[in-house]
């Protein structure tokens, strides 16, 4: 009901809330309501400007809206059932914010004069919600209700993170709220002229021993060309971090290698440098701590600097230096070769040749393989030009919601999904919202029937691969998982493969089709360096 109070429409909270989204530019909000919530989902009826899409799981809600966000370029909403709700979507919003993804998370709470009657769905919400939000607040009165969600918008934008905007159910079907307007969000600064000064300076002084290493939103088309530029006219060698929220990969653009993930690895790949210039990007670290080993991966000699932080322009920065450093705007890059076309057993290696060579041209590349990804930053150099969006928190279970809102936000690009076994399982509910929406992702299930990475770390802290006894906590068989089966029950097609051959035939039909597909690739049992058998129990 619409009230005319002083020439303004007066409406409901939760009715202000969804209108001030829309004025924001939000059109897209996941959810995964419940009952505190029926006001907001009331207020979708009179919100035709915002689409809802159900996730089963708030995992998928969340990992969902950073997919999205991460491809539109704008904003995503999601709507979760109180402190539960919100906790179950935490692992993936943790994501989100490293991945520095504009969420708004609009979450239920209790009425307000039923919180103190302590009902079994009462928690402490904007406990649970502070460790993954980059700003939280509770809507304290009906009139506040637009606004606060305005307040809520303007902080995921600038502050670049999930937003959490706390409703309580009398505030969302209260009348007395109004829509706002949220201010535009700032243009991103440019890096001091200083710091792009002394980073010339340094590239000039160390030459091949200095390296750019790139995060955020220097990984775009734009920055890798300026990185290739920078390579070319002064040798300084460029890297990403590990991971990464989005990057332009493929033919025709710079390669850039990632620090490696394992430690030991890190350090070798680091060691020899005088200079580290940080655009975008932190100082690496290891994952995790190790027995006898530092935490940093750098040599100690190496000097660290910053050139742009995070908050910053990266890649107006890349483009003043190669203005700075190189004469030429645009330089040749070396022919890239795709692989043979790969045959015999699925192994990390023949995985990574098959995706190569059927990689669609403009494909979104979502990546969570883990044991199985070690081949694909080579191999896909040669693929066809694409953007690949990474697990940025570490927290898995990432791949197959971020597929989800990826396609929903570049519904004209296919979307490639290659996610570990163990991984899916944390999110498999995410083919359903796939197949109802009817999207357009290939998603490939690097099936080794195991925790792989795990009996890799487990021999890296205890120094022995698990046991007869610790070795069943790793392993994901007896019974053997059936993704095919699983992903026809959520309403997707799906084929299961065990060979290179049957591998490549299946990517190369997917890329032809629309919609959602799932190809179950079988692995032979892997075998890390002194680790035991990582696959398939006989």
């Amino acid at each position: 009901m619409r009230l005319r109070i002083m020439g303004c429409d007066e409406v409901k909270g939760a009715q202000a809330i969804l209108e001030t989204l829309k004025l924001g530019g939000v059109d897209t909000i996941f959810a995964n309501p419940g009952t505190s919530e029926m006001a907001l989902v009331r207020a979708l009826d009179e919100a035709p400007g915002v689409r809802a899409v159900l996730g089963l799981f708030e995992g998928v809600v969340t990992g969902a809206a950073d997919g999205y966000a991460r491809m539109a370029g704008r904003p995503a909403a999601t709507l979760l059932h109180l402190g539960p709700g919100l906790a179950n979507g935490c692992a993936n919003l943790h994501n989100a914010r490293r991945a520095r993804s504009a969420i708004v998370n609009v979450v239920g709470e209790h009425a307000r004069d039923h919180i103190a009657l302590d009902a079994p769905l009462t928690t402490d919400v904007e406990a649970v919600a502070r460790p993954f939000s980059i700003w939280v607040h509770k809507i304290a009165e009906p009139n506040r209700a637009g606004q606060d969600a305005a307040d809520a918008l303007v902080a995921a934008r600038t502050l670049c993170g999930p937003a959490t905007l706390i409703v309580p159910a009398d505030v969302a079907w209260s009348e007395g709220a109004r829509p706002a307007t949220p201010r535009a969000a700032p243009a991103r600064t440019r890096p001091e002229s200083a710091a792009i000064e002394e980073a010339a300076a340094a590239i000039r002084r160390h030459g091949p021993r200095a390296m750019l290493l790139l995060g955020g939103g220097a990984l775009d088309e734009k920055s890798v060309a300026a990185a290739a530029c920078l390579a070319a006219a002064t040798g300084v060698r460029i890297a990403s971090e590990t991971f990464n929220a989005r990057a332009a990969r493929g033919a025709g653009r710079l390669f850039i290698p990632r620090i490696p993930y394992f430690g030991e690895a890190a350090e070798a790949f680091l060691g020899d440098l005088d200079a580290l210039l940080l655009i975008e990007s932190r100082a690496p670290v290891n994952f995790f701590g190790y027995p006898g080993r530092r935490g940093q991966p750098l040599a100690p000699q190496t000097a660290v600097s910053i050139v742009a932080t995070p908050e910053q322009d990266g890649s107006a920065a890349l483009v003043s230096l190669a203005g700075l450093l190189a004469a030429a705007t645009v330089v040749a890059l070396p022919a890239t070769t795709l692989p043979e076309r790969p045959s015999g057993a699925i192994h990390a290696a023949s995985f990574a040749a098959a995706l190569a060579r059927r990689m669609p041209e403009g494909a979104v590349f979502c990546e969570e393989a883990i044991t199985a990804s070690l081949g694909l930053p080579q191999a896909l150099a040669a693929a066809a030009p694409h953007d690949q969006l990474d697990l940025m928190g570490g927290a898995i279970g990432g791949a197959l919601p971020l597929a989800t809102g990826a396609a929903l936000g570049s519904p004209d690009r296919k979307v490639i999904c290659a996610s570990g076994d163990g991984s899916a399982l944390y999110t498999i509910q995410a083919l359903w919202t796939q197949a109802r929406e009817n999207l357009d992702v290939t998603t490939i299930i690097c099936a080794n029937r195991s925790y792989a990475i795990l009996a890799y770390e487990h021999l890296q802290i205890e120094g022995r691969p698990p046991g007869p006894r610790a070795l069943p906590v790793l392993s994901l068989d007896h019974p053997a998982l059936g993704f095919a089966a699983l992903a026809r029950g959520f309403g997707v097609e799906a084929q299961t493969v065990d060979t290179a051959e049957a591998l490549d035939a299946a990517l190369a039909e997917a890329s032809t089709r629309r919609g959602p597909f799932l190809i179950e690739a079988v692995f032979a049992p892997m075998a890390l360096p002194g680790a035991p058998n990582l696959g398939r129990s006989t």
